[in-house]
């Protein structure tokens, strides 16, 4: 049986996770031009926290990374036309993405073989990450013109013209952010397998 992690290394090591977290948020493997990116699989230490420490853990020290990559990101901030986009762009994209990223052991509880939920634990809260950011890539892409206008440099302009406003502004934020978020997601699930595979006491819950 673990002995019962002290809350002051708990603390150290939430620390040590979002610092892990934003420096391999720095490291970008893919860029996109007006946000976004496939990082090195940047998510993995605070979903970390989740399956170590719980939910009440995880969700804190998801959510602080949340209030740090917002702090890297106000940049992006720009893009927004209005005070609803911006608040929008910080709950759904910023906010709710990352610290539903503490939630991952709920989703792993369910399943006998520890492997499987830890592949399954982080899928799910890597689309729930995406689908923050495809409801909030609405919210600040309203602008049917520029979508149009970037829809039809994949070829795709005669086949989507007949959408209207609102339909191409959702393709357009599902396709958008499907282009580095799903392919970051793969990419942290199999690092989160194959490290559980490989050291499983990483895993193991503490409390």
């Amino acid at each position: 049986m673990t002995r019962p992690a002290s809350k002051t290394r708990v603390l150290v090591e939430c620390a040590l996770m979002i610092a892990l977290g934003t420096i391999l948020g720095f490291i970008p493997v893919f860029e996109l031009p007006h946000g976004g990116s496939i990082t090195l699989v940047s998510t993995l230490p605070i979903v970390l926290v989740s399956f170590r420490h719980g939910v009440k853990w995880g969700t804190l020290t998801a959510f602080i990374h949340s209030l740090i990559q917002l702090l890297l990101g106000v940049k992006n901030l720009a893009y927004c036309q209005t005070t609803g986009a911006v608040v929008g762009c910080i709950l759904l994209d910023y906010v709710a993405a990352f610290t539903l990223l503490g939630l991952a052991c709920v989703v792993a509880k369910p399943f006998k073989n520890r492997l499987l939920g830890v592949g399954a634990g982080t899928l799910a809260v890597s689309l729930v990450r995406y689908l923050c950011s495809f409801l909030s890539g609405y919210i600040v892409w309203k602008d049917y013109g520029y979508a149009f206008e970037w829809m039809t440099q994949f070829g795709w302009g005669q086949s989507i013209s007949s959408l209207g406003e609102n339909a191409l502004c959702w393709l357009y934020s599902a396709v958008y952010n499907a282009t580095y978020m799903l392919p970051e997601a793969v990419l942290t699930v199999l690092a989160a397998v194959i490290l559980c595979r490989l050291a499983p006491r990483l895993f193991q819950p503490q409390a």
